[in-house]
């Protein structure tokens, strides 16, 4: 008889004692209380580098949960936060813009239109209407923004140092001045890549680009924008809550929802699609969000995460739990 299967959490945390206490841990700290009400054994571990970068990882009888990794083969999943608060991805082959998901594309017609609306409406309660956001979750309202503009939202260096995107920071603020015609540019900077930030920022103005800067909450720019214009930002799906269309200039794993430009020179023609087309921001927010993510406080969870087990070869009967 095959002994049972343990769990092994690879979470990135300095002092593993605080990782229930931890609030960007939810999803594991759901997990585990999963696996003790099931009697399933588990460890938690430090997450080393090597699980980040992609690689086949390969069996040892264990079923391996990688917090922001890139393991892929029997036994493995990848964990992170999918965009908005709340929602998780648990993925076979990585996370975000090298998720599974990012071969799937959206088509309307698959979704129901009354369950869309619901969907998005609760989303809205949830974040659009207490302004809740990952960074810079300021009350102040802004007072200064202009209606219709270009909303740029910088990311650091790490779009293109995972080779998700080959435009610079400085290279999409200039593109968008280039090609904004009459609308305002604005940008904001990452709360977590101030400094990187602000040399593209500086590198662009010295290059002639115009634009006004912004560092308040999220939901005021994306009230007012047009547009939203980032390598693959969160931003571009938080713009969905408020009916925005996004463009990309990086790949990412909700292609089919946004528009992309992969060239400085694209930009142009990036925003008379992105501003042209019938988007349906219900339905791609219940797509994406109900098919290619888990939301932990779900009651279909724990239903969810055991699908995902045995997606790479972790049955509950391999669990030795009872179907």
């Amino acid at each position: 008889m095959r002994p049972r299967a343990g769990l092994v959490f690879h979470i990135n945390l300095s002092d593993l004692s605080a990782w229930r206490r931890a609030r960007r841990l939810t999803f594991f700290q759901r997990l585990a209380g999963i696996c003790e009400a099931q009697g399933l054994p588990y460890e938690v571990r430090q997450r080393e580098a090597s699980l980040m970068r992609p690689h086949r990882a390969v069996p040892d009888g264990k079923l391996h949960i990688v917090e922001d990794g890139a393991a892929e083969g029997e036994g493995w999943l990848n964990a992170a936060l999918a965009y908005l608060l709340g929602f998780w991805h648990l993925d076979p082959q990585g996370i975000l813009a090298d998720s599974a998901a990012r071969h799937a594309r959206f088509a309307p017609r698959q979704v129901d239109q009354t369950e869309a609306q619901v969907f998005f409406r609760k989303l809205r309660r949830r974040f659009v209407t207490p302004r809740l956001t990952r960074y810079n979750p300021t009350s102040a309202k802004a007072a200064d923004l202009p209606e219709g503009a270009i909303a740029v939202f910088l990311q650091g260096k790490t779009p293109c140092r995972n080779g998700q995107c080959q435009v610079d920071m400085h290279e999409i603020i200039l593109a968008a001045c280039k090609g904004a015609g009459p609308r305002p540019v604005v940008v904001k900077p990452h709360p977590l890549s101030l400094h990187d930030c602000a040399l593209a920022i500086s590198r662009a103005a010295e290059l002639g680009a115009r634009f006004q800067l912004f560092d308040g909450n999220i939901h005021d720019l994306l009230a007012t924008c047009a547009v939203t214009v980032s390598a693959n930002s969160a931003a571009a799906i938080e713009g969905f809550l408020h009916r925005k269309p996004a463009i990309l200039f990086g790949r990412s794993d909700f292609e089919s929802l946004v528009t992309r430009a992969h060239a400085p020179e694209a930009f142009p023609a990036a925003l008379e699609a992105a501003l042209a087309a019938n988007w349906r921001y219900p339905k791609m927010l219940q797509w994406y969000f109900t098919r290619h993510t888990l939301e932990v406080a779900a009651p279909e969870f724990e239903d969810r995460v055991f699908a995902a087990f045995a997606s790479v070869g972790y049955t509950r009967g391999r669990l030795g739990l009872s179907d």
